[in-house]
């Protein structure tokens, strides 16, 4: 009896560990929240009412796709993950998976996220996440080691989930879908930024080259930062115009782009780390809110 319970413990404990590598490989947490936008965007769609069905073949093809995108930054940067502490524990650079497992994992979970989405919605819809998806893991991923040019290309797929959920709702994208489009572009740039700021000496050991101006944090970058975000006060008004959403949400989104602002004003006076933290998760509760406030104050 002992030795059978102690075998059962042995085995959900290596479940349980298989399953939480697959987590780290496919980054679930970023994934999850690439996926709502996803939902955002299809449900923004003139016409298109909640349903739960659709919602969950979203979410599925979605998650498979932004993981198996995932996967394959992580293959082709497990030597540059082993430099970084914050990397070096993932499955690939920690020996903990085969580069044979990964390779297939991104083959099974990309190609049939794929196939859902295409058969869920349209293949309009399937085709903007294949670009998404090789676009960052196979063009983005690759470039941080050139220059800070990386940045603009990664803001593409980076941009592209509110798109694809718009497309899965119209199968046509038209100027709602570039509206929404639009402001999740200007969104990146400070906030990956920040994070580049944040994590310069690590990405810096590793060779990637993510910052501009120099490729060392300065206000030069937070100005940068600063316009960009500024611009995303006429973008944020793009949905109300467009009639999408009303005008409760275009106050809504205008109040939270001025509250990132601040934050973004706040790392060119300081410029320093815990400014670009603050910038960092400034661009998470303006994404949260701003997608919230046209899902709730959406026309027709």
């Amino acid at each position: 009896m002992i030795r059978e319970n102690s075998i059962k413990l042995s085995t959900s404990y290596a479940v349980a560990s298989k399953v939480r590598d697959y987590s780290q490989l496919m980054k679930f947490n970023l994934t999850i929240m690439v996926v709502f936008s996803s939902a955002v965007g299809y449900l923004l769609v003139p016409g298109i009412e909640f349903n739960l069905v659709k919602v969950l073949t979203l979410f599925a093809g979605g998650l498979l796709v932004s993981g198996s995108a995932n996967t394959i930054n992580q293959l082709l940067e497990k030597e540059t993950d082993k430099l970084m502490a914050r990397t070096a524990v993932r499955p690939l650079p920690s020996g903990r998976m085969s580069e044979t497992e990964a390779t297939i994992l991104a083959i099974v979970t990309g190609v049939s996220g794929l196939v859902i989405l295409g058969l869920g919605f349209n293949l309009l819809c399937a085709g903007l996440s294949l670009i998404s998806l090789v676009l960052y893991g196979f063009v983005y991923t690759p470039w941080k080691k050139w220059n800070s040019l990386a940045v603009l290309v990664g803001a593409v797929p980076g941009a592209m989930p509110l798109l694809i959920g718009w497309a899965g709702g119209a199968n046509a994208i038209g100027e709602g879908g570039w509206a929404l489009f639009a402001i999740q572009f200007l969104w990146q740039f400070p906030h990956f930024w920040a994070i580049a700021w944040i994590g310069h000496k690590d990405y810096t050991r590793a060779g990637f080259k993510l910052l501009p101006a120099g490729g060392e944090p300065n206000k030069l970058i937070a100005l940068q930062a600063v316009l960009y975000t500024l611009l995303l006060i006429p973008a944020g008004l793009f949905p109300y115009y467009l009639h999408i959403s009303g005008p409760t949400s275009a106050i809504v989104i205008l109040l939270v782009t001025l509250f990132f602002l601040y934050r973004a004003v706040n790392l060119y006076r300081k410029a320093d780390v815990p400014a670009a933290r603050k910038l960092m998760f400034g661009s998470y509760i303006y994404l949260m809110i701003m997608q919230f406030a046209l899902l709730f104050d959406k026309i027709g």
